[in-house]
């Protein structure tokens, strides 16, 4: 993370003796990424975090890849996955794959169960409703807009908490999501052509303690997935500090970048991954060039293909394709996109775009999960022939 945090109970000096009000030492646990050579915090525990008692394999929900074969574009209708009795773990729908990344959406009325995944950040992304994360950290409460970033092996629990199920597209990395370099100085300050900053991210407040006894956790890691059985909870933390933590930055707060001409997408940048990138469509002036046409041009990304969840506004360039509020469209490469018919025109004078949207770029092909394929529209690939086929 960027910057630092401390919340809860910690003592002036780290590694050092912290004891509890019987006398007993607090059990210390460095959390950290990269070995000891990068961010990391420092929690402090009740009992031992290394506590378990017992350990078998769990089996996950079923998920298969298909390759993009035919090659073409797709377009998913994620609420046609709807499914009442879903927690946003467990439930997750995976849509598209590949070795670097998985992209899935749940629509979630219940909580998860405790869970960590071992293999890499997630990214989380909130279309509507709400839930708190709560984790060895604390609590941290996301609306409608919100990206959560959760890093890997964080032991967490996703609540639902108002009135209507929460929908979640979710992102689970191979490694860490963070803010791009190119944000940052070398401290790891945002620089002041960042379209987000400090200011901007939400991080957990008061720490959570929960007691009980044998308490199980579900652990995804690269090797497939455990229940581990912990002899005490692992929400027993009064303090931690650090630059590593689960942490929160709304959509709104993005500050589009916008020029004489169209801009190119990565002005839109808003995390990096590895071997992709998460950007953010947001509401925005547009071209004021007196002759530009404000719609993207017709672009083949020879490196990459382009996922895009549309969740809010108007996208004035996918008029007529049947896109809608929580479609997600993928654009391979190896395939020319661009505006659909007579978007560009109609684009010309136009001076702001309310469009509310998440892209994910990928540098490896992405693969078709069940979920994508029981969702797709089959007509998408020919709205830019005009042909029904």
């Amino acid at each position: 993370m960027p910057y630092y945090r401390s919340v809860g109970e910690v003592p002036r000096k780290r590694h050092t003796q912290f004891r509890q009000p019987d006398g007993s030492l607090y059990a210390e646990e460095l959390m950290g990424q990269e070995g000891f050579s990068s961010d990391s915090s420092l929690l402090y525990h009740r009992a031992m975090p290394t506590a378990i008692v017992a350990a078998e394999e769990f089996d996950p929900p079923a998920c298969t890849r298909t390759p993009n074969r035919p090659l073409k574009p797709r377009h998913l209708r994620t609420h046609k996955l709807d499914t009442p009795g879903a927690d946003p773990v467990l439930g997750r729908a995976h849509l598209l794959a590949n070795d670097d990344v998985r992209i899935s959406y749940v629509t979630a009325d219940r909580p998860s169960p405790l869970y960590r995944n071992a293999v890499g950040d997630e990214c989380l992304y909130v279309e509507s409703g709400t839930m708190r994360v709560e984790s060895t950290f604390g609590v941290l409460d996301a609306a409608a807009g919100d990206y959560v970033i959760i890093p890997t092996s964080v032991i967490h629990r996703l609540v639902p908490t108002g009135a209507e199920p929460v929908r979640v597209l979710a992102i689970e990395a191979t490694g860490h999501i963070g803010p791009p370099k190119r944000y940052l100085s070398v401290r790891g300050q945002f620089l002041e052509n960042s379209p987000y900053c400090e200011r901007d991210i939400r991080g957990p407040l008061s720490p959570i303690v929960e007691d009980g006894t044998d308490v199980e956790v579900l652990v995804q890691h690269r090797r497939g997935w455990t229940r581990h059985v912990y002899a005490n909870h692992p929400f027993d933390v009064v303090g931690w500090d650090g630059h590593l933590y689960p942490w929160a930055f709304s959509i709104h707060d993005f500050e589009p970048i916008t020029g004489r001409v169209h801009q190119p997408p990565p002005v839109h940048q808003t995390f990096q991954g590895p071997n992709f990138v998460i950007c953010s469509f947001v509401p925005r002036k547009v071209d004021y060039h007196p002759l530009s046409i404000p719609v993207p041009y017709n672009h083949h990304n020879v490196d990459s293909d382009e996922l895009l969840f549309y969740t809010g506004g108007n996208y004035e360039a996918r008029r007529g394709s049947g896109i809608e509020q929580g479609s997600m469209s993928l654009h391979p490469s190896g395939f020319t996109h661009g505006p659909q018919p007579g978007a560009a025109e109609r684009s010309i004078g136009i001076d702001y775009f309310d469009e509310l949207a998440v892209m994910v770029d990928t540098f490896r092909p992405l693969d078709l999960c069940d979920a994508a394929l029981s969702c797709e529209d089959t007509g998408y690939a020919w709205t830019w022939s005009g042909r029904t086929i």
